[in-house]
């Protein structure tokens, strides 16, 4: 059988070169947290989620901290028991990635994100962010759906790939209950 590019570039990134790696993430950190680059590192998953090398299509690379979702332990005046340090994150660390891309090109959509590294203390993620306003991308038959009014401001409503798994709507498991439940909206299944 055949293999195509894709599946070539998609096997060396299941073992990447660690220094040419290593060299990039360098660059990386001293860069600021959300630049947009030219092309995608990945062209496999990024074709894959949707990417296409066309107007009103851009990817940004984002930097996260990792670690430190812990509230800090208060001073004084409390209680013993309510003084221990909760952990507070409860989204994860794509979905931020896609907010603080989203927060940035306020005039674009964000439709979907890989990872590409991690460090010590960063993770690196490209997010794909879509001009919903842009011709070419209206007249796009599988990106059309996203200039639609009902399509704005997805990651902020958690509707984008990362924001469900996040929220718990990908369970394949039977004893799992998937939300929100149809009584729950009024709704009648079908």
């Amino acid at each position: 059988m055949v293999k195509g590019l894709y599946s070539y570039v998609r096997q060396s990134w299941k073992k990447p070169d660690k220094a040419t790696l290593r060299t990039r993430m360098i660059e990386w950190r001293k860069s600021e947290s959300i630049v947009k680059v030219d092309k995608p590192l990945r062209i496999d998953r990024a074709r894959a989620l949707g990417y296409k090398a066309k107007k009103g299509i851009i990817v940004v690379r984002v930097r996260l901290n990792r670690g430190g979702h812990r509230r800090h332990r208060p001073s004084k005046k409390r209680m013993t028991k309510k003084q221990t340090p909760k952990l507070v994150l409860k989204v994860n660390y794509k979905w931020i990635a896609e907010q603080r891309a989203q927060k940035k090109h306020k005039n674009l959509e964000v439709l979907n994100s890989y990872n590409i590294g991690k460090d010590g203390k960063h993770y690196f993620y490209e997010v794909i962010l879509v001009d919903k306003d842009k011709p070419e991308i209206k007249s796009d038959r599988t990106l059309k759906w996203i200039s639609k009014p009902e399509h704005t401001k997805r990651v902020n409503r958690g509707l984008t790939s990362a924001a469900k798994k996040s929220r718990g709507l990908r369970t394949k498991s039977r004893n799992m209950k998937v939300r929100p439940s149809l009584r729950s909206w009024g709704r009648k299944g079908k």
